[in-house]
C-alpha cells in the first residue's frame, strides 16, 4: 500500500536546490526544512462552560485530521480566577505527511477565505526561524460546518523550521507559497 506524497513535500524537494544555491550552503543538510506545525486554541471560557473545550477539541481534530489534546494552565492567575492545572485549551502537533497536507490546505484553501485578506505578516518570526500566525475565525477551514459550531474562536499556528535565521525561514516559506504582505 503506497500513499501518494503531498504536493507541497514534492515541491520542497525542488525548492531545496534553490535554497542551497541562494544561501551558499556547504552541505545539503544545512538547507532549512519544516520540522513541525503546532495548531492550538485557547479557550478561557472553558472554566465555566466545559462544552466549549470539548467543541474546540472536536473542531481542532476535524481541521488537522489528528486527535487534539487538552492543555492545562501552567500557573495560577487570581484576576482570571484561574488555577494551575485547569484545562483551558487544546493543541495538535503535526509532523511528516500530515504537516505537509495541513500546510497545503492552509495556504491554498483556508487563507484565501479570510475576510479582507491582504497577506500574512512578514515580520511574525521569532528570531530563530519559527513563524507564528493568529487566525481570528476557525470557520475559514472548509471542514468546519458553520451551523454546528458552538462559537467562533481563533487559532494559533506555529510553523517550526530548522533554519538558523528569520531570513532563511522567510525565503523557505515564500517559496512554499506563503502569501506574505508586501
Amino acid at each position: 500500500m503506497s500513499k501518494k506524497e503531498p504536493n507541497l513535500k514534492t515541491r520542497y524537494s525542488e525548492i531545496k536546490k534553490e535554497l542551497f544555491d541562494e544561501f551558499g550552503y556547504k552541505s545539503i543538510m544545512q538547507v532549512p526544512r519544516l520540522e513541525k506545525v503546532i495548531v492550538s486554541v485557547g479557550c478561557g471560557e472553558a472554566l465555566t462552560n466545559k462544552k466549549l473545550l470539548e467543541a474546540a477539541l472536536q473542531e481542532l481534530s476535524l481541521i488537522t485530521g489528528q486527535k487534539a489534546i487538552k492543555t492545562k494552565a501552567r500557573k495560577s492567575i487570581a484576576n482570571f480566577k484561574l488555577r494551575e492545572g485547569y484545562e483551558i485549551g487544546a493543541k495538535v502537533t503535526l509532523r511528516k505527511n500530515q504537516m505537509w497536507e495541513f500546510l497545503e490546505r492552509f495556504i491554498n484553501v483556508a487563507l484565501p477565505r479570510v475576510k479582507d485578506f491582504r497577506g500574512v505578516n512578514p515580520n511574525a518570526f521569532d528570531g530563530h526561524g519559527n513563524y507564528s500566525i493568529g487566525i481570528k475565525e476557525q470557520i475559514i477551514f472548509p471542514e468546519i460546518d458553520y451551523d454546528k459550531i458552538e462559537r467562533v474562536s481563533g487559532l494559533n499556528i506555529a510553523i517550526v523550521t530548522s533554519s538558523k535565521s528569520d531570513q532563511e525561514a522567510r525565503s523557505l516559506l515564500k517559496k512554499l507559497g506563503m502569501p506574505f504582505r508586501k
